[in-house]
């Protein structure tokens, strides 16, 4: 992983991508993961981030990210959108 990280770094230099532009988006992408992981909780991603969770919802908004998004991308489809499965009836004897 530390090689792909240095790969990483070395590309973004070589592309002209400043300090603070690379700093914003790992943080970006990092936060979007941790939520992702538990589902848009924002308290149970700030403990893993070793961070208040006012401090998190600091961040997201400083990085115009919608915690509406997020979460309706981590909710399961409505029935809708569901398959259709066919159920078996119970046979009467």
């Amino acid at each position: 992983m530390k090689r792909e990280l240095d790969i990483l770094v070395t590309q973004m230099h070589a592309g002209g991508i400043r300090y603070d532009e690379a700093v914003r988006e790992f943080k970006k992408r990092y936060i979007l993961e941790v939520l992702a992981h538990h589902r848009g909780n924002q308290c149970k991603a700030a403990r893993e981030l070793s961070m208040h969770r006012n401090t998190l919802r600091r961040t997201i908004a400083e990085l115009n990210l919608d915690p509406a998004q997020i979460r309706s991308g981590l909710k399961r489809p409505s029935h809708s959108e569901r398959p259709v499965y066919e159920q078996k009836q119970a046979v009467r004897t």
